[in-house]
């Protein structure tokens, strides 16, 4: 079968596809053919050695296919059920912990750059109803982030006020997560063009960050006191803005770090908003059922910018690095 590997040294030029055997499922486990994936800032770490990875290791955490062999002892499943990766594989249920996230797809265990993989049989979830692959593939990083942040830790509310920055994938699910559960949207772009588009999911007040480089006291300000709930991806380069736009007894959700792996807090203003701030990576299994759940009931439909092959993988991630995209970049085996 084909296959992505990530070799030293790692950049997107030499990412190889390469021929492997196609493995069989063991006991509890299921062979998935993966139809689809897409990409997120961590695949283009690990693809560009910003993470380190075994050798030869497979890439991408996101996949959406058919079960097409199922092991000994498995209930759950059966061949022709269409599934989606978990971007921890052993993060079930429950609260986390080391053990349940040591496993991570496309970085400590092979993803889903691969036309086959076997999985346990408790480390996918349905795809949601209707849905294609390559919808089904942009959700278990980006779209399961944003339901954590605004739903699982931020328990969030109608009538709430919501931040989302940029138009990344993980972005642009919050703001329809967001919209989804009746609340008011406050949105950031670097691109006057993207600002209707934004509108058009139903953003209520965009503000270009370029021109308006203290954004967070603007929002603050528009808001009438703050945010309830922001979802920082910039890091450094986003964070004292953030800060600034939250609510007293608001809630950041520390997600991305898009724009440095360092930042400087002020804190007395912390103190002085008693603000929460959770630092978060994607989700559980669980959280993924009631995701699923949520969007057979609701009708959410994922933004895909642009689809590459596999064997396009290289290109699929310049593409991304030029920022131009707006929702998911997806790749259709």
């Amino acid at each position: 079968m084909r296959a992505i590997t990530v070799n030293k040294p790692a950049t997107l030029d030499n990412l190889a596809v390469t021929d492997i055997a196609a493995p069989t499922p063991g006991a509890g486990e299921i062979l998935v053919q993966w139809r689809a994936s897409s990409l997120n800032y961590h695949d283009y770490l690990v693809a560009i050695g910003g993470i380190r990875v075994e050798d030869g290791r497979i890439p991408l955490s996101d996949g959406a296919g058919d079960v097409i062999a199922i092991g000994e002892g498995v209930t759950q499943w059966q061949v022709g059920d269409k599934v989606m990766s978990a971007f921890f594989p052993n993060w079930a249920e429950g609260e986390v912990n080391k053990a349940k996230t040591a496993a991570l797809l496309g970085d400590t265990v092979n993803g889903c750059a691969a036309e086959q993989t076997c999985l346990s049989e408790n480390s996918v979830t349905a795809m949601p109803d209707g849905y294609s692959y390559a919808e089904a593939a942009t959700l278990p990083c980006a779209a399961l982030t944003a339901w954590r942040a605004l739903i699982v830790e931020g328990n969030l509310q109608a009538g709430d006020t919501v931040l989302v920055e940029g138009t990344g994938g993980m972005s642009v699910f919050a703001l329809q997560i967001a919209k989804a559960a009746g609340a008011y949207v406050y949105a950031t772009t670097s691109s006057d063009d993207k600002i209707d588009q934004l509108k058009k999911l139903g953003a209520d007040t965009v503000i270009n960050y370029k021109t308006d480089p203290k954004w967070g006291p603007t929002i603050n300000k528009l808001s009438g006191g703050g945010v309830d709930h922001v979802l920082d991806v910039g890091g450094s380069a986003t964070l004292a803005n953030s800060i600034d736009a939250a609510r007293v007894g608001g809630h950041i959700s520390l997600i991305g770090i898009l724009g440095g792996f360092t930042a400087e807090l002020m804190l007395p203003k912390m103190f002085g908003k008693q603000l929460r701030m959770t630092g978060l990576s994607v989700g559980s299994v669980e959280m993924q059922y009631a995701m699923v759940k949520a969007i057979n009931t609701s009708g959410l439909r994922p933004v895909i910018d642009r689809s590459f092959s596999l064997e396009e993988l290289g290109a699929a991630f310049h593409y991304q690095e030029t920022g131009k995209h707006f929702g998911k970049i997806v790749i259709e085996y």
